[in-house]
């Protein structure tokens, strides 16, 4: 099987240094994938889908990134696990890579008896209309990186400064919020051991065919 993966341990992380960090490894061979479990300080960051967007009046600091989608928030006590897949790896496509992380992330909140649902077209997970998960990719030499954010124990206001993910009027929750009670990387460790099994089924699937 090559479904293993390499899993990294940060603290509380500039968001431009691991941004570059990402770059510089994306240029590597990256024979392993590798997920990145961390956090931000307060930074707003702005993905490659720039129109129609209203920048928030604020201090806090935004930044230009080369990921999909709008705009997004990220925080202290919001769960990061940035992806640096190398898609050869698994020999998946990005849209079913993007599937396997939705689904591990409903899977996830099952078992707290709790309903995640997918949007088409706006990529995340839901809980009752309210967005729970965001997830933002880019794909440069058939490796991914940018990943997944996660709604932990943090201050949702400055999401209420945005159109998160350009959507206008869309409402944030949080795992705290839904009864969970998790420190960011029991999180992170559960939602990657499900999406490690997902890619482990996926490659025997396709195995078979």
């Amino acid at each position: 099987m090559s479904s293993k993966v390499k899993i990294r341990y940060f603290k509380i992380e500039d968001y431009n240094v691991i941004f570059e960090n990402m770059k510089e490894v994306i240029k590597t061979p990256l024979d392993i994938s590798q997920f990145w479990i961390l956090e931000h300080y307060p930074v707003f960051t702005l993905g490659v889908n720039k129109k129609n967007i209203a920048l928030p009046d604020t201090t806090i600091p935004l930044v230009y990134s080369d990921r999909g989608g709008n705009i997004t928030y990220h925080g202290p006590g919001q769960v990061i696990i940035y992806t640096l897949i190398n898609l050869n790896q698994f020999d998946i496509k990005i849209t079913k890579l993007v599937r396997i992380f939705e689904e591990s992330i409903i899977e996830f909140l099952s078992q707290f008896n709790i309903s995640g649902n997918q949007q088409a077209g706006a990529p995340g997970v839901y809980v009752n209309l309210k967005k729970l998960a965001s997830i933002g990719l880019r794909i440069r030499n058939n490796k991914t990186y940018h990943g997944i954010s996660i709604n932990n124990h943090m201050d949702l206001t400055p999401f209420s400064l945005i159109d998160p993910c350009g959507y206008k009027n869309l409402q944030m929750t949080q795992l705290k919020d839904l009864g969970i009670s998790l420190d960011n990387k029991d999180v992170a460790d559960k939602i990657i051991t499900i999406i490690k099994n997902k890619l482990m089924e996926y490659e025997i699937t396709r195995n078979q065919r």
